[in-house]
């Protein structure tokens, strides 16, 4: 694959993927993050080793289910269902590089 065929970047679902994909572009040849940056999704234990160092998205896991069970409606039809948006957190680590010109 050619330099001109790569996007900039790529997100993957999860650090897990984020892995896979690393390891599948590794073996063709291609540099992360010099040519191609990779991020993954939900910042796992993994992601911080020294010899992945994966830039990912933390979203705070156990401040999302406190919520969750603290608006949850159970037995109680007469609350009224509640939307939270969680703020995500971007963690750069060394698999993401400036854009390519």
């Amino acid at each position: 694959m050619s330099e001109q065929q790569l996007p900039t970047a790529v997100l993957a679902s999860n650090d897990r993927c984020a892995l896979g994909l690393m390891r599948t572009l590794g073996r063709g040849g291609i540099d992360i993050p010099q040519e191609l940056s990779v991020v993954g999704y939900d910042d796992s234990h993994v992601s911080n080793l020294l010899h992945i160092d994966l830039t990912t998205v933390r979203q705070d896991a156990v401040r999302i289910a406190e919520r969750a069970v603290r608006l949850a409606r159970l037995d109680d039809d007469s609350r009224r269902p509640t939307e939270i948006t969680p703020e995500p957190k971007l963690v750069v680590r060394g698999t993401t590089g400036p854009p390519r010109r």
